[in-house]
């Protein structure tokens, strides 16, 4: 497992842009499958998209599609979350996630951040 520090959540108006940040300890963290997801108040946890080792593969929601991207520098053990074109059913906390395989689970989770968009 790997301890994992999201970072770069807060207030933006509709149509507006975030970037989060998940930074990992560890020398490992390439080797790791990197995922964010969201949960809004009462809510289910949601996939929003995921990474693959070498930041070659990557999938995302289709609620996200064409407004998120996810991207990696293994060499700053971080994996970013650009999101633009806000809206507000965007409003989540967001989560970091790792898993040492594309076939096993998630086994690693940061904290959250909190999104917030306003109409």
């Amino acid at each position: 497992q790997v301890q994992l520090v999201e970072a770069g959540g807060g207030l933006v108006q509709a149509g507006g842009s975030l970037r989060l940040s998940c930074t990992a300890s560890g020398r490992t963290f390439s080797t790791y499958h990197v995922g964010w997801f969201r949960q809004a108040p009462g809510k289910e946890r949601e996939f929003v998209a995921s990474i693959s080792r070498g930041g070659t593969s990557t999938d995302y929601a289709d609620s996200v599609k064409g407004r998120f991207a996810i991207s990696r520098d293994n060499a700053k053990n971080t994996v970013y979350l650009q999101m633009n074109s806000l809206k507000p059913e965007d409003t989540a906390v967001y989560y970091c996630a790792a898993r040492s395989s594309r076939y096993e689970s998630y086994d690693s989770w940061g904290q959250g951040t909190q999104v917030t968009v306003s109409s």
